[in-house]
């Protein structure tokens, strides 16, 4: 019986379906990209025919030879093959190679998690059973002298220095402890090369080798960057330079850097007036180790600048580079430049995506958002269409507001025909979308708000649907409802709603508070007798079943509410908030005259703990840093549309946020799941705010007062905590915010008074998808997703493992292979691994373990302190009706002004993994977001929910990183 994959002959065997030039991927990459390096060392054309042909020799080995003209076995055998072909490319998605064993290890599983545990069986005894006849020979043959490896480095042949190989991975494992084993990551890099490799081939096989121990100790995410920096100074420098000697070749590379930028009309001219010696002197090369290995891909993939897909830039210069493009205004531009760049480079803050794409560059679109509204006639929608595509194009994330335009079935007035509504020109602004890919590095992304009271309200509401007239739906945009007070009260007490055109109720669209709901009632009146032709009534629970209903289906539209957003503005005596931006958390002015614009930066909040607690001091430092930072992107940044400038240099907005708040949990020892938490949360917001405005009150001593200042909230005395109070009176009740404070706020409210504030709006919550990985946190506010994952993004898919539980379980003396094949099994949850104490249990556990108040009641007590908002992400296990409408009812209670994705747990996941470790992507990569989760249970209309589908780390999950 002939069960291995090497050697097999393909006589009188079914045909394969696996042709070898066949595209192995979505990137043009086909099989004869691949090869095979078989034991005795040649190298071979990788074939999935003969994978087919070996598997099926296997059921011919267990069932007969009737097996091979088995309809069933056949069908069987194609399925097999194609999951450990997709196995294989997965792990190297644009071409390389493999050795015969992994091959054969693969085989193995798939045969196993098939189900198909006799052919299995007869496989793995099989390849035992090989093994030993080859020791056998080879104890017998005479000894040889071992066949030396030959290497290819621009295009010269010469001996592989397998010393030198050595000596880079103890280099990459030095200082990380005894649970990194050099040995681990060299024996399967030496196995895998063949006889004239080239350089480039053995420099990624140590990476892919020390990448795959990811899974059995975080640690080896170090090791694994370290050894990618190899290859980036490398790529840059044009040959390896160890880790020792980069302080003197940093310092001599930065100014070249700058220069070979600017030369290839990269970089701003700007940048060679700076002392570029004293720059390159500051560097801090120590800070290159910090990485972990998911952030070095990201920033290598698509941050670090190229010349014809040649890297020129590494992570230090990086930093500085976009420290510099900051500091271009500063009067002392290098002490300044220093300072920035030490915030950077220590992840103690990170600047958003658009600044780390583009600061110093010559085309400096630093901002983040992008709020805009548009007027009810074909002149003003097709001009926010092109002002969509030249702010996307910069790589700029829109929200835009279309409560303006006339409903389905209004006159037009010019033509004396009908409106076809909203709903069309979404369709174009959903393929602008698409079309304007921000600068060929991501996918566009817009939001779309339309308020409960618009007309069109019930199609919008199915804009994301898979069914139905597809000229109607927006499949790649999102949509979000603006959601008034009013409307929730009615379905609070049940009672009925009417939808109008907004051409018939122009003024409602800038109303909020008691104003809106007394001009409100007055257009139901007017309506009621007869001089309103162009309206619907409806009971107000019936469209919130279908808002959460849709929400469920589809992930769609987000819930953000109106009045939160207006009464407690600073700027609401200049202007209305007519939406939030693409993630939820920006809430600034906009009108057909003005597009609100907000630049954005994280504070990584883990970073500032000291001894159990906030280092109070450390934290002021670094936000009063941060906050000239965002500022300056105001001045240096660059505008597509000229309203954008105008209103961003007039309010000066910026938003500041967090992100590590889960690891500060894990540090301090207090599940997300508690009082402990949600107190954390308040008091670590509050110090974040305090020292946000107070940062901003000092830039307007030093620099002058934001020019809309006077008659704002600031002005009056009124800190955003203080709000809280105006939205309680507007509503009449239906508020329950906690108001406990613990610092000074008098002391700030007479400097304020005294000096002013600098920038209008200071804080937002974003996601910080990207930043968060580079910096190697967790995300925003986020909980746990799960302990144990493959994340997938634009470079590629990730083992991300949970440092801290890995920590813990090893000083418990229980992490361990079962463990770890324990973790896969049940999606990253320890919460039926009984072995494990209850106390970590709780700890860690995941989002889905994590009961939705939870995270309303922590952005509560955040929400309390930020003039803007927070991207908050619902997580819901076992969603029902009921369930829902709870949730997001709790969410308006409590004060809340947006809400961003629901995630729901499906009701089925993923095939679990037996893997003996060491597959990359054995970790499945669902089982949490997505599936079919049954009936809600609500009151008629039925509700069938397929839930969101995405999942962290993949694109759709980081759409939001248009923001971050």
């Amino acid at each position: 019986m002939q069960l291995a994959t090497e050697n097999v002959s393909s006589s009188s065997l079914p045909a394969s379906n696996f042709g070898a030039q066949t595209p192995a991927s979505a990137t043009g990459v086909s099989y004869a990209d691949y090869k095979i390096i078989r034991r005795n060392g040649s190298v071979v054309p990788f074939e999935p025919a003969k994978i087919a042909i070996a598997m099926t020799k296997a059921f011919i080995a267990v069932n007969g030879g009737q097996a091979a003209a088995s309809a069933r076995i056949r069908e069987q055998v194609d399925m097999l093959t194609q999951a450990v072909v997709n196995a294989l490319m997965r792990r190297q998605p644009h071409g390389g190679t493999f050795h015969i064993e992994d091959i054969q290890d693969q085989v193995e599983l798939s045969l196993m998690r098939s189900g198909e545990h006799d052919v299995a069986r007869s496989y793995v005894l099989y390849r035992e059973k090989r093994s030993q006849e080859r020791a056998q020979a080879k104890a017998m043959a005479p000894a040889a002298a071992e066949h030396a490896l030959h290497a290819i480095e621009n295009g010269v042949r010469v001996p592989l220095d397998t010393a030198k190989l050595a000596s880079l991975v103890d280099a990459a494992c030095t200082g990380l402890g005894e649970q990194v084993n050099a040995k681990a990551i060299i024996e399967p890099t030496l196995r895998d090369l063949y006889d004239g490799v080239s350089m480039d081939e053995v420099r990624k096989s140590v990476i892919l080798s020390a990448r795959s121990l990811i899974e059995n100790d975080p640690a080896y995410s170090f090791v694994t960057a370290r050894l990618l920096l190899n290859t980036i100074r490398h790529e840059v420098l044009g040959e390896e330079v160890p880790q020792s000697d980069m302080a003197t070749r940093y310092a001599e590379y930065f100014p070249e850097f700058i220069k070979k930028g600017i030369d290839a009309e990269l970089l701003d001219e700007k940048l060679q007036q700076f002392d570029l010696a004293r720059l390159g002197a500051a560097l801090k090369v120590e800070r290159d180790n910090q990485f972990g290995y998911l952030g070095l891909q990201t920033l290598y993939d698509r941050y670090f600048l190229h010349i014809e897909e040649r890297r020129i830039e590494l992570p230090q210069a990086f930093f500085m580079r976009v420290a510099m493009g900051l500091a271009l205004n500063e009067i002392d531009r290098e002490a300044r430049a220093i300072e920035f760049y030490n915030v950077l480079s220590s992840f103690d803050f990170m600047s958003s995506t658009p600044t780390l794409f583009n600061a110093g560059t010559r085309h400096s679109q630093l901002s983040s958002c992008y709020l805009t509204t548009v007027s009810d006639d074909l002149d003003g929608i097709y001009q926010a269409i092109k002002e969509n595509a030249m702010l996307q194009k910069f790589a700029g994330g829109l929200g835009n507001d279309w409560t303006n335009v006339r409903a389905l079935g209004a006159r037009i007035k010019g033509t004396n025909g009908k409106s076809q509504g909203v709903i069309p020109f979404l369709k174009v602004v959903n393929d602008t979308a698409v079309a304007v890919n921000q600068g060929g590095k991501r996918k566009g992304a817009v939001c779309a708000y339309l308020e409960t009271w618009h007309l069109d309200m019930e199609e919008f509401l199915d804009l994301r649907k898979n069914t139905g007239d597809d000229r109607r739906r927006t499949h790649d945009m999102n949509t979000s409802n603006w959601i008034p007070d009013l409307f929730m009260k009615r379905v609070m007490e049940n009672q009925e709603w009417t939808l109008f055109s907004p051409n018939d109720v122009p003024d409602l669209h800038d109303r909020f508070g008691k104003d809106f709901e007394a001009a409100y009632i007055a257009y139901e009146d007017k309506a009621a007798r007869g001089e309103l032709k162009l309206f619907r009534k409806i009971p107000a629970q019936q469209l919130w079943r279908k808002m959460l209903s849709m929400l469920f289906e589809t992930g769609h539209p987000w819930i953000t509410f109106k009045d939160p957003c207006n009464v407690r503005s600073p700027q609401q005596h200049v202007g209305v908030v007519h939406s939030s931006n693409l993630c939820t958390e920006i809430t600034l002015n906009t009108n057909e005259h003005e597009i609100a614009v907000c630049n954005l930066g994280s504070v990584n909040l883990v970073n500032h703990l000291k001894d159990g607690q906030l280092d109070h001091d450390k934290l002021k430092r670094t936000i009063a840093t941060a906050m000239r930072m965002l500022d300056n992107v105001v001045d240096v940044n660059f505008y597509a549309v000229g309203k954008a400038r105008n209103s961003n240099l007039k309010h000066r907005p910026v938003g500041m946020g967090i992100m590590g708040f889960q690891d500060c949990l894990l540090n301090l020892r207090i599940p997300y799941s508690s009082e402990s938490a949600v107190e954390f949360a308040d008091r670590s917001m509050e110090a974040v705010a305090y020292y946000a405005y107070w940062a901003s009150s000092e830039l307007a001593q030093e620099r002058g007062r934001y020019s809309s200042f006077t008659g704002s909230l600031w002005d009056k005395g009124i800190l955003p905590h203080d709000s809280n109070k105006l939205l309680a009176e507007q509503r009449g009740g239906y508020l329950e915010v906690d108001e406990s404070t613990s610092m000074d706020w008098d002391a700030l409210r007479a400097r304020i008074r005294q000096y002013g504030m600098r920038n209008s709006n200071c804080l937002a919550i974003a996601p910080t998808a990207t930043i968060a990985n580079i910096v190697g946190v967790s995300a925003s506010i986020e909980p746990t997703y799960q302990n144990i994952y493959v994340k997938s993004n634009l470079s590629g898919e990730f083992t991300v493992a949970n440092q801290y539980l890995v920590r813990d379980l090893k000083q418990l003396g229980m992490w361990d292979e079962v463990m770890i094949g324990d973790l896969k099994y049940f999606d990253g949850s320890l919460s039926k691994i009984d072995r494990v104490p209850a106390e970590l249990r709780q700890l860690y556990a995941t989002a889905f373990e994590v009961e939705p108040k939870w995270l309303v009641e922590a952005a509560s007590r955040r929400q309390k302190w930020i003039d803007q908002a927070q991207s908050l992400n619902i997580y819901m296990a076992g969603a029902s009706g009921k369930k829902l409408d709870e949730t997001y009812k709790l969410a308006w209670l409590r004060g809340l002004k947006t809400t961003y994705y629901l995630r729901t747990l499906g009701a089925t996941s993923a095939e679990k993994s037996t893997g003996k470790g060491g597959e990359l992507n054995a970790v499945p990569v669902s089982g949490g977001l997505g599936g079919a989760a049954g009936a809600m249970n609500l009151p008629e209309p039925e509700v069938v929910g397929k839930a969101c589908t995405l999942r962290p780390g993949d694109e759709g999950f980081e759409e939001c990183e248009a923001c971050q």
